[in-house]
C-alpha cells in the first residue's frame, strides 16, 4: 500500500509542473484549453497529433507557445505543392572543391515539427515523414540519423479550400496518435481573444517553464500509471465494436463502416487514457479517461462507407454510438 501511495504522490507531483505548462501557454493562447491538454497528452504518450480546423483559430500559434514554454526546438514547415521531400529531411550537397560530399539536415530535425496543411503537398511528400514519424530517424542518402529526443510531429490541415490538396493516406494517418477538432472559441474568450491582441507585448511573450529533461522524466513515469485489467478489457471491448457494431447490438451501424479501427487504436487508447489521468495527477485510469480520449484517437482510424456519407452520419456518431452501448466496468 505504501508503494501505490508513493507513486501517486511522485505522479501528482509530477503532474504540478505540467499544470504549470497549460497555465502559461493559455497566458498567451486563449480559449484553446482542450487543444493545449491535448498537446501534453500527445508528448506525454509519445505520439504525434493532427489538428484540423479552420484558418485563424491559433493552431500554429498554440504549438509554437507550447515549444517556448517548455523550450525546445521548434521548427514550422508550410507544406505547399511543389515542396520536395528533401525540403523536410535534408539533403547532399556536393563540394567541388574537395570532390565530396557533405549533409544538409532538413527542417524536421527539431523536437517539436509543426507541419502547416500537410494535406497541401503531394503523397511523395507526405510519406517522407513517414520514416520519422514512426522510427524517429532519417536516412540521407547512405547515412541514417537519429532525429533528437524527444520529438514529436503536430500537424495541422484545414477541413476547407479541399480543391487541390492530397488527402492524407490511411497508413499515415495511423502514425498520429491523436486527430484533434479545433472549435472556435466561446463569445466570452474571443472577448478576452481581441483585448489581448491588443496588447503587443501579450502577444509574444512566453516563459520557459520547464525543460526537455522534465517532459522525458514524466514520460518514463506513465508506465507507472496503474491500469486495471477491467479498464484494458473495455478498451479492447470499444474498438473491436466498430470492426463488429452488431456485437454490441449496433448492427444498424454495420453497413455503414468500411473499416474499424486495428488494434493500433487499442494500443493508443491505453496510452492516451494513461496520459490523460497523469495530467489530472492520477496515478490510475479510470473509465471516464477512456471516454474522455476515445475520439480523439479513433476519428481518423474508421473509414466510413458511401452509404454513411449519403446517410450524412459522421464518424463522431458512430464513435458516440459505441461508447453509449458499450458496457463500461
Amino acid at each position: 500500500m505504501s508503494d501505490v501511495m508513493e507513486r501517486g504522490e511522485r505522479i501528482a507531483q509530477e503532474a504540478q509542473f505540467l499544470q504549470d505548462l497549460v497555465a502559461e501557454v493559455e497566458r498567451v493562447v486563449v480559449g484553446q484549453h482542450q487543444l493545449v491538454e491535448r498537446l501534453i497528452i500527445a508528448m506525454l504518450a509519445d505520439g504525434h497529433v493532427l489538428l484540423e480546423g479552420v484558418p485563424g483559430l491559433a493552431k500554429t500559434l498554440v504549438v509554437r507557445s507550447l515549444a517556448g514554454a517548455m523550450d525546445l526546438d521548434f521548427h514550422r514547415i508550410q507544406f505547399t505543392p511543389d515542396l520536395l521531400p528533401s525540403d523536410i529531411t535534408g539533403t547532399q550537397i556536393y563540394n567541388p572543391g574537395s570532390g565530396t560530399f557533405s549533409v544538409k539536415k532538413g527542417p524536421v530535425f527539431a523536437n517539436i515539427v509543426l507541419t502547416d496543411e500537410i494535406n497541401r503537398a503531394p503523397a511523395k511528400v507526405q510519406s517522407a515523414l513517414l520514416e520519422s514519424m514512426q522510427e524517429r530517424q532519417v536516412t540521407i542518402g547512405d547515412e541514417t540519423f537519429d532525429l533528437p529526443q524527444p520529438f514529436f510531429v503536430m500537424a495541422t490541415q484545414n477541413p476547407l479550400e479541399q480543391q487541390g490538396t492530397y488527402p492524407l493516406p490511411e497508413a499515415q494517418l495511423d502514425r498520429f496518435l491523436l486527430k484533434v477538432l479545433v472549435d472556435y472559441p466561446s463569445a466570452e474568450d474571443e472577448r478576452r481573444i481581441v483585448d489581448l491582441m491588443a496588447r503587443s507585448a501579450a502577444r509574444t511573450e512566453i516563459r520557459t517553464v520547464t525543460t526537455a529533461q522534465q517532459l522525458r522524466s514524466a514520460m518514463a513515469m506513465l508506465d507507472e500509471v496503474y491500469i486495471d485489467e477491467r479498464v484494458t478489457a473495455y478498451i479492447v471491448d470499444l474498438v473491436r465494436a466498430t470492426r463488429d457494431p452488431a456485437a454490441v447490438n449496433l448492427g444498424d451501424l454495420a453497413g455503414l463502416i468500411e473499416t474499424g479501427a486495428s488494434p493500433r487504436a487499442s494500443i493508443a487508447l491505453g496510452m492516451a487514457s494513461r496520459a490523460h489521468a497523469f495530467l489530472q495527477g492520477r496515478a490510475y485510469v479510470t473509465p471516464q479517461d477512456v471516454k474522455s480520449m476515445a475520439h480523439d484517437v479513433m476519428r481518423h482510424r474508421i473509414l466510413l462507407s458511401y452509404e454513411a456519407e449519403a446517410e450524412d452520419v459522421a464518424v463522431e456518431d458512430v464513435i458516440t454510438a459505441v461508447l453509449d452501448n458499450v458496457e463500461v466496468p
